[in-house]
């Protein structure tokens, strides 16, 4: 795959991202990840101690296997997709590539459910706790206005890691595979990923390796969000770095703490998950406009991206051409 395809690549993804969002449900290969992984899910859990705080290594390696199972069956037909590619220009090797990445990003769907929630919580408080419950896993039950709109924020710069950065990332890194791989991880996490007993299931060992699994490939993603966060508040985000790794260990993961961290950084206003941590805790309460401005960096940061990823490719064929 070439350089000038990886470019095309992505900004096409992009471009039907804007204009057409989301395929239909059953052409979704991230629903059909998602179909798989739930029904072995069901399956594991029959197979799975449900005593919170008991070793149960048979349902971690049983986990491990129908993982890499499903890793290896997405990644392994995204590779003869690429594959059946190579023999066409790059132009078209571009175009065709950036419509098969594009289910494995979703920026524009990202943008909508955050508005979605302010709309609603302009309605009223039990609307707005309503409609992020489309976003969370958590119990939005007695969340306060603010913190609902905190909630949106935070989810907002986590997935603009998990849907956006982190699929590119591994697109320009290893190409189709690399995107698909980390989507498969990243919706196992989601599903699976539980630190105890979620839903009436316990997930506490049967959900470790597709937690760690994420864990890894979104290391990097995750921190060159909070930098892209970061950049994209121009002068003051060089000030604001410096606070940035403090404020991004507040969480319990290892990732997601650093784009949530910048983006309240950048915001000035405080982030919290009731009872589990707070991320610049001196900051403001969050209010509506800062949904707005939310989104604004976001944008930012993502068209930084992919200025940076161009202007990269470009050097390199210079380079290559001199």
């Amino acid at each position: 795959m070439s350089l000038l395809a990886i470019n095309v690549a992505i900004l096409v993804a992009l471009a039907v991202d804007r204009w057409w969002g989301e395929p239909p449900v059953r052409l979704h290969p991230v629903v059909w990840m998602g179909n798989y992984l739930g029904a072995v899910g069901r399956w594991l859990q029959r197979h799975t101690r449900q005593q919170p705080g008991v070793a149960d290594y048979k349902a971690f390696w049983l986990a491990a296997l129908v993982w890499s199972a499903g890793a290896a069956m997405v990644s392994g037909a995204a590779a003869a997709l690429q594959w059946a590619l190579h023999s066409l220009p790059w132009w078209g090797q571009g175009l065709l590539l950036g419509l098969l990445l594009k289910p494995l990003l979703a920026w524009a769907m990202l943008q909508s459910e955050v508005r979605a929630v302010e709309a609603a919580l302009a309605e009223s408080l039990q609307a707005g706790r309503e409609r992020l419950r489309w976003l969370v896993s958590r119990d939005v039950a007695q969340l306060s206005d603010t913190q609902v709109r905190e909630s949106a924020i935070e989810t907002l710069a986590e997935n603009l890691n998990d849907s956006v950065v982190a699929p590119i990332f591994w697109f320009v890194l290893l190409g189709l595979p690399g995107a698909a791989l980390y989507r498969f991880a990243n919706t196992a996490d989601a599903m699976w990923g539980y630190p105890s007993v979620y839903q009436g299931a316990n997930w506490q060992w049967a959900g470790k390796w597709a937690a760690r699994a994420d864990d890894i490939l979104s290391w990097l993603p995750a921190r060159m969000t909070a930098a892209l966060l970061l950049l994209a508040a121009g002068v003051r985000g060089a000030v604001l770095a410096r606070r940035l790794r403090a404020e991004a260990r507040q969480t319990p993961s290892p990732n997601s703490g650093w784009p949530m961290a910048a983006m309240a950084l950048n915001l000035g206003v405080a982030l919290r998950k009731p009872g589990v941590y707070v991320l610049n805790a001196q900051g403001r309460a969050a209010g509506a406009e800062d949904t707005a401005f939310a989104l604004v960096y976001a944008s930012k940061s993502l068209l930084a991206l992919v200025v940076i990823a161009l202007a990269a490719m470009v050097l390199i064929v210079v380079g290559a051409v001199r």
